[in-house]
C-alpha cells in the first residue's frame, strides 16, 4: 500500500511539473500581449480625448474592422464563444490570427469611440496563443482542454490584476452552475505567472479604494439584497439588448463590413450630440467617480445602450468593463435611497451585474476582495450571488452550457446552451 501511494504521489508531482512548463509558456506569452494590449490602449484613449475629431472617422474604423473580420476572420468571430464551444467540441485548433484581430479591432473601436471592454480581448489572445501548443505538442483532447482554460485564466488575469479571480473565472465560465476542477491546477499556475509577468513589465492596473466599510445588520443585509435584484435583472436586459442590437444589424444590413459603418455614424452623431465622451471608450474616468461623487442616475441606462450598440453593430472588445461602469454607476444611483457609503456601493456593483451577465458569482466575488479588500467581502459575495440568481438562464455568453439549474422552475425546458432561451 505505502508503495503504491508512493507512485501515485509521483505521478502527481510529473503531472504539475508538466503543467508548471505549460503555464510558463502560456503565462508569459499572455501577460506580455496583455501588457502590450493595456499600453495600447491607455495610448489610443488619451489621443481620443485630445483629438475629438477622430470620432468622426468611426464610420471608417468601422468599416476597417468589418471587413478586416469579413475577409480574414470569419473563423474566429465567435470570440469567447468560439472558446467555450472548443472547450465543450473540440473540433479544430482556434487560429493563431484571433490574437492580431481582436488585439487590432479592440484598439480600432476604442480609438475612433466605440463603447467596448478589455476583457474579452484579453482571454481571446490568451486562448489562442495557449490552443496553438496543441499542434505543436500533439496533445490529446482532455489536454487542449486544460489549455485553453489556461489561456482564459492568464488573459483574465493579466488585464486585470486580478489572479484569484482569474483563475476561477476560468474554471466557472464554461459551465453555468459547475466548475471544472481537473483544471484548477493550470488555471491557478498560469493566472499567477501572467500577472506577474505583466506587472514585471511595470503595467499598472487601477487602483479602487473602499475606505469605510459598516458593519452587516438586518438593515444592510436587506439592502444588499435588494440591490443585487437590481444588478441581476440590469444583467439581464444588458444581455437581451446585446442580442436585440446584433440580430437587428444582421437582419437588416447583409454585408457584415458596414453593419460597424452604420452603427459608427449614430455613434459619432450621439457623441456630437451630447457634447459628451464620458459613454464611449472603457469609461474609467465615470467608474472612478463613482466612487466618491454623486453622478447622474441615468448614466448606467446609457452605457448599456452605447456599449450593446457598438458591439452590436461588430465593433471589437466584448463587454466587462463597460459592465463594470454599468454596476458602479448603478449603485451609485441607489446611493440615494440606500443608507450605505457610496465607495462600498460603487464597489457592489462593479462586480455585482458583471457576476449576473457572466454567470460567475464566485470569481466576481474573488475579483472585488483582490480589488476593494476583505473588509467589502460579505456585501460583495452577497450581491454577487444574489446578481448571479436574478439575471436568470441567461448571459453575455451564449455558448456557456448549463450544467445546474437556477432554480427548480426551469427544470422543464431542454436547452442545453443560454443562447439558445
Amino acid at each position: 500500500m505505502q508503495t503504491i501511494r508512493h507512485i501515485e504521489q509521483i505521478a502527481i508531482l510529473l503531472d504539475t511539473l508538466k503543467w508548471l512548463f505549460f503555464a510558463l509558456l502560456v503565462g508569459v506569452l499572455a501577460g506580455s500581449a496583455s501588457a502590450f494590449f493595456l499600453v495600447s490602449l491607455d495610448w489610443a484613449t488619451n489621443f481620443r480625448e485630445t483629438h475629438l475629431w477622430v470620432i468622426a472617422l468611426l464610420p471608417v474604423g468601422g468599416f476597417m474592422i468589418g471587413w478586416l473580420y469579413h475577409r480574414y476572420g470569419q473563423r474566429v468571430a465567435g470570440g469567447n464563444n468560439l472558446i467555450i464551444d472548443e472547450f465543450h467540441a473540440p473540433h479544430r485548433v482556434i487560429p493563431f490570427r484571433m490574437a492580431p484581430l481582436v488585439l487590432l479591432g479592440t484598439i480600432a473601436t476604442h480609438f475612433f469611440g466605440g463603447s467596448a471592454g478589455r476583457e474579452g480581448t484579453a482571454v481571446q489572445i490568451g486562448a489562442a496563443i495557449a490552443d496553438q501548443f496543441t499542434r505543436f505538442f500533439e496533445l490529446k483532447a482532455r489536454d487542449r482542454r486544460l489549455l485553453l482554460v489556461m489561456g482564459i485564466s492568464a488573459g483574465f488575469a493579466s488585464v486585470f490584476g486580478t489572479p484569484l479571480a482569474g483563475a476561477v473565472f476560468a474554471l466557472e465560465v464554461l459551465i453555468l452552475g459547475r466548475m471544472r476542477y481537473e483544471a484548477i491546477l493550470p488555471a491557478f499556475f498560469a493566472a499567477v505567472i501572467s500577472d506577474y509577468v505583466c506587472h514585471a513589465w511595470q503595467v499598472a492596473h487601477t487602483h479602487y479604494a473602499i475606505p469605510t466599510v459598516p458593519p452587516m445588520n438586518p438593515q444592510n443585509f436587506f439592502w444588499t439584497i435588494v440591490a443585487g435584484i437590481c444588478f441581476g435583472l440590469t444583467a439581464l436586459l444588458f444581455s437581451k439588448m446585446a442580442h436585440l442590437w446584433q440580430n437587428l444589424f444582421k437582419n437588416y444590413i447583409s454585408y457584415a463590413p458596414l453593419r460597424p459603418v452604420a452603427g459608427g455614424v449614430v455613434i459619432a452623431l450621439a457623441v456630437w450630440a451630447s457634447g459628451t465622451t464620458k459613454y464611449i471608450g472603457l469609461g474609467m474616468p465615470t467608474i472612478l467617480a463613482a466612487f466618491a461623487d454623486d453622478l447622474p442616475f441615468y448614466d448606467f441606462f446609457v452605457k448599456i445602450l452605447t456599449t450593446t450598440f457598438t458591439l452590436g453593430a461588430g465593433f471589437k472588445g466584448v463587454e466587462v468593463t463597460p459592465l463594470f461602469f454599468v454596476g458602479a454607476t448603478l449603485d451609485n444611483a441607489l446611493s440615494k435611497l440606500v443608507p450605505l457609503p457610496v465607495a462600498l456601493l460603487a464597489g457592489r456593483g462593479f462586480v455585482g451585474v458583471f457576476a449576473g451577465a457572466t454567470n460567475t458569482p464566485i470569481a466576481c466575488t474573488l475579483m472585488g476582495i483582490e480589488l476593494f479588500g476583505t473588509e467589502s467581502g460579505v456585501f460583495i459575495a452577497l450581491a454577487c450571488v444574489v446578481a448571479y440568481l436574478f439575471s436568470g438562464h441567461t448571459g453575455i455568453y451564449g455558448s456557456q452550457i448549463i450544467g445546474s439549474v437556477k432554480h427548480g422552475l426551469h427544470l422543464r425546458k431542454k436547452s442545453r446552451k443560454i443562447g439558445e432561451l
